[in-house]
């Protein structure tokens, strides 16, 4: 894939900043780059990795507060964007693969997270509700399930989509899985195998 002249210019304008010994000056030059180069560095991510990854990986769209890993096998990527939009891409891209389906995530916190502490939390849920559309949700107490994005990130990579969310305990995590191959199929090869 041939890089566009945006993203050439971008890279150059970095570049020059960091060769300068101009650190301080490349949040400036970044918050200078269009909003429609950021959106399609993010997206053009996420495309690329949707076709990488297989089961075992993981694709995290995360509130603004999301850690940063220190991990080599986790990728962060800034969206600024609204972690709703995020999700609704990231589902579509997953749906219009034949190797990989989600199985999805949420922190248990979320449920109980009281509206008078985090105004849109309502709303929030609600959309998500519409968002996942029947799909089955497991949630995990937050800290457990960042130890899974830890642990995964050690063998695995993980691409964490960080958006502009300030809601508490609104990260959707995305294990992936094999969408070819169903836990009843791998269920009755292992009783085969017996």
């Amino acid at each position: 894939m041939r890089p566009t002249s945006s993203s050439l210019t971008l890279l150059a304008l970095l570049f020059l900043a960091l060769q300068s010994g101009c650190q301080s000056t490349a949040p400036k030059m970044l918050a200078q780059i269009p909003e429609d180069i950021r959106e399609r560095d993010w997206h053009h991510v996420l495309q690329e990795r949707v076709a990488l990854y297989g089961h075992r990986n993981w694709i995290v769209i995360a509130d603004a507060a999301y850690p940063a890993s220190s991990r080599d096998g986790v990728e962060t990527v800034v969206t600024g964007d609204n972690q709703v939009e995020v999700l609704r891409t990231v589902f579509e891209a997953l749906n219009n693969t034949k190797h990989v389906r989600p199985i999805v995530y949420t922190d248990a916190e979320l449920k109980a997270v009281p509206e008078q502490d985090a105004s849109g939390i309502t709303a929030y849920r609600e959309r998500l509700a519409d968002l996942f559309n029947n799909r089955p949700v497991t949630t995990l107490p937050h800290e457990q399930l960042l130890a899974k994005i830890d642990q995964a990130g050690s063998s695995y990579r993980v691409l964490v989509l960080k958006t502009n969310m300030t809601i508490p305990y609104t990260t959707v995590f995305l294990q992936l899985d094999a969408a070819y191959w169903t836990p009843d199929a791998e269920k009755r090869l292992r009783d085969a195998q017996k």
